[in-house]
């Protein structure tokens, strides 16, 4: 894989002192979150908050339907919607995977497409929820600016939102901003479907019918399902299953709960249902997953 160290070794030098365990690690400014991972993990479900991912070192390899999309130095990710997908970590304890994470905040995007205002007409064809951009000269100089700041409290208190900010506005201007600024103009299918994406994260626990979904879109049946597999490379239901069982994990994993109560917090009805679903997407009983969790946190 084709990587930049002109990009990457600025980006390692300041990302480095500030994290000193493997995970995340949060900031004092919200949005912005450090990332560390001193071993490879093997291609695995997960689901990122819509956000920005830039890889100082190390790369990922994220698997999105039949899609493939690398990221490390050079590039960076774009994830416009909270969607599962598969992901493989690259890493070493000779070459950890450093990298930041820029949460994005619909008021903030919406703010700043208004400033920008309209675009051309190249803007209208199909956004794509989750894309590597080449990192630009001017995304460059606004992470590097973001990750000196964090490393003076006087700076993050003055200037941290706005460094924020300059980030978040090189991405609306790179080739992802069409899906960005789907997020927030509520315009056409892509829209629709993102506020449909929205309810199931708000109400993935309760009974959900793909006819209810298609009415909420204002489409037919048909029409929503072939929008929704575009934009989420999974039918409803398909999406909806691989949702409740990433909420599950990270309930038995983070919080700590037990199965029973994971299977009944994210919808649930019969807990053998919910251990067999599990197994067969993360490779391991939940039981086991959580023992192994707890061992390795533990350690």
């Amino acid at each position: 894989m084709q990587v930049s160290n002109a990009h990457a070794c600025p980006l390692i030098e300041l990302i480095a002192p500030l994290v000193e365990r493997d995970g995340y690690t949060p900031t004092p400014l919200s949005p912005v979150t450090l990332m560390a991972v001193r071993r490879p993990v093997a291609r695995t479900p997960l689901m990122y908050e819509p956000s920005l991912i830039i890889v100082a070192q190390g790369y990922k390899i994220g698997h999105l339907g039949d899609r493939e999309i690398h990221y490390g130095p050079g590039q960076y990710l774009v994830q416009t919607l909270p969607l599962p997908f598969e992901c493989e970590t690259h890493a070493s304890p000779e070459s950890p995977l450093l990298g930041v994470s820029i949460r994005l905040e619909p008021a903030l995007l919406g703010e700043l497409v208004t400033a920008m205002g309209e675009r051309d007409a190249d803007d209208e064809k199909a956004p794509v929820p989750m894309a590597s951009v080449s990192m630009t000269d001017g995304m460059q100089g606004a992470v590097v600016r973001l990750l000196r700041t964090l490393h003076d409290p006087a700076e993050i208190a003055a200037m941290g939102a706005q460094r924020v900010r300059d980030v978040v506005f090189e991405a609306l201007r790179g080739e992802q901003g069409p899906a960005l600024r789907a997020l927030v103009q509520h315009q056409g299918h892509y829209s629709r479907i993102v506020q449909v994406l929205s309810h199931l994260h708000a109400h993935y626990a309760e009974e959900v019918s793909v006819e209810a979904l298609a009415r909420q879109a204002n489409m037919s049946p048909s029409t929503f399902h072939q929008h929704f597999k575009r934009v989420a490379q999974a039918s409803p239901l398909q999406y909806l299953k691989r949702l409740r069982l990433i909420k599950a994990q990270q309930l038995l994993v983070q919080e700590a709960r037990n199965v029973n109560q994971a299977a009944e917090a994210v919808g649930y009805r019969s807990v053998s249902q919910f251990s067999r679903d599990y197994k067969r997407c993360f490779g391991i009983s939940p039981l086991r997953h959580r023992k192994e969790e707890r061992a390795l946190q533990a350690t």
